[in-house]
């Protein structure tokens, strides 16, 4: 398999540093809302990754965090009147919800920055002790400049990013807000301000800074050194280059080994422009909106189809496309369970032969594209000539061979993240015993598990309407 690697901008054959097993490090959201779309995309570019790894036979170890102690934790807390832990704690759950909806597994392990603060002390004083960080009234800087290769992940110059930091750095120091030795300098433990979480350190009762704590934990739960780090393209700079930055600084050793980024999300605006997705152009959707609107199954299934480096492009009727292009995959799908059900002999053999070597050059095929860089959108478009080519043979070939068309396109598909299984169809009966239990909940006051419910629904594939007349419902 041949990986882009931000790093040194080809690709690469990927060799992990143990055979067989593969470590992969995935910034996660920071947890002060419901995760948006552009959140999504890495969630499930990755996840299908950590699939197709562990479909050619790798051990993967894959760590993604949670960012729970934060400026913007802490202004949400201060908003809703209640502790930041509390906005971080509810959050982490709902952004569990909408990864199981979109069919994001688990990873190995989930960390959190709080549960971590003894180990990021730990780093910080080992960058002290070799001269890379100082302190200065509480604050512990990294000495950006004592770091040689500071740069290299993102291609800057540290001279170009000396001139632009020199005006602003400048005026800090002027005005006493700034004590840093030089304005490259990047903070790794910051002292609190009242009201805010705080954890005693050697320099202050504090918090560490955000890039070292994907520094501390990617070596805890994986090692010194990591296979694959990811992310989107905007955590490149500063945030991936600080973490290089420190950790090499620390460990003496290479951070990791192949760096992937996915590309944008963009946003239809209402003259069918794209543009970047952001609270402040009112553009900014969730997924839990999304999934309202459309099957998680085919907002994932959206997600891959451009190769993850590419830009994406996001509208009703992209979407409503790709929904098209899985119901002709699925649809292909049942007809080929109703071929097996037939029990069909094959009319001729020879017929049976051929398909069945085609079914060998699809498999080979979906592999040569996912092996490069992980090119799902040549991937999927394999799996279409496939299912355009059962279409037309299921009805000749044997059960056996059909049944072989049937796993194959399982196993490719669950690669995608995409069951093919015929879901059950849910009973009238089952709906209306759940919308009675989600009215004695919000009878009782108990909306939290009320909107449980209405997930719960949304999730068979049932929407709910409350209305004068009571509590409608209908299938998605």
């Amino acid at each position: 398999m041949k990986i882009f690697n931000t790093l040194t901008r080809k690709k690469e054959e990927f060799v992990p540093i143990t055979p067989g097993k593969v470590g992969i490090y995935v910034c996660g959201p920071t947890v002060y809302d419901f995760i948006h779309i552009g959140n999504a995309r890495p969630m499930i570019v990755f996840d299908t990754l950590r699939r197709y790894l562990e479909y050619k036979g790798y051990e993967v170890n894959y760590v993604s965090n949670f960012t729970d102690v934060d400026d913007k934790i802490i202004a949400r807390a201060n908003k809703d009147n209640v502790a930041a832990s509390y906005i971080s704690e509810k959050y982490i759950e709902e952004c569990k919800k909408d990864m199981e909806a979109l069919n994001v597994r688990p990873a190995t392990t989930h960390p959190q920055a709080t549960k971590e603060i003894p180990d990021m002390i730990d780093m910080v004083q080992t960058l002290i002790d070799k001269g890379h960080a100082y302190e200065k009234n509480g604050t512990v800087y990294f000495r950006t400049r004592s770091f040689a290769d500071y740069g290299k992940l993102s291609h800057k110059n540290i001279d170009d990013l000396e001139a632009g930091h020199r005006d602003e750095a400048h005026q800090l120091k002027v005005s006493g807000e700034d004590e840093k030795e030089d304005g490259l300098d990047f903070v790794l433990w910051k002292p609190k301000k009242e009201g805010e979480p705080s954890w005693t350190s050697p320099w202050s009762d504090g918090r560490p800074g955000w890039h070292l704590e994907c520094s501390v934990m990617s070596k805890k739960y994986i090692g010194g050194t990591i296979d694959i780090h990811a992310g989107g393209e905007d955590l490149i700079f500063p945030h991936h280059e600080n973490e290089i930055a420190q950790s090499e600084a620390a460990n003496g050793t290479e951070f990791a080994r192949y760096w992937m980024h996915n590309g944008f999300l963009r946003i239809a605006n209402d003259n069918d422009e794209f543009e970047k997705m952001s609270k402040s152009l009112g553009n900014f959707k969730t997924v839990r909106e999304i999934c309202k609107m459309y099957d998680p199954v085919v907002v994932r299934f959206f997600m891959l189809s451009a190769q993850y480096r590419s830009p994406l492009n996001f509208s009703a009727k992209l979407i409503e496309a790709s929904k098209n292009s899985l119901d002709r995959i699925l649809t292909a799908a049942d007809k080929l369970r109703d071929v097996i059900g037939k029990n069909n002999v094959a009319e001729n053999v020879e017929d049976d032969a051929e398909a069945l070597k085609e079914l060998n050059t699809f498999v080979e095929r979906f592999d040569a594209a996912m092996d490069d860089d992980l090119n799902t959108a040549d991937a999927i478009s394999v799996i279409f000539e496939m299912v355009k080519y059962s279409n037309t043979v299921c009805d000749k070939v044997s059960v056996d061979t059909a049944a072989k068309y049937y796993d194959v396109l399982s196993v490719l598909m669950n690669i995608l993240g995409i069951s093919i299984e015929k879901k059950e169809e849910t009973l009238d009966a089952d709906i209306e015993k759940l919308i009675e239990d989600r009215q004695e909940a919000r009878k009782n006051k108990d909306f939290a598990k009320a909107d449980e419910i209405r997930d719960k629904l949304l999730a068979m594939g049932i929407e709910l309407k409350d209305t004068r007349e009571g509590v409608k419902w209908k299938r998605l």
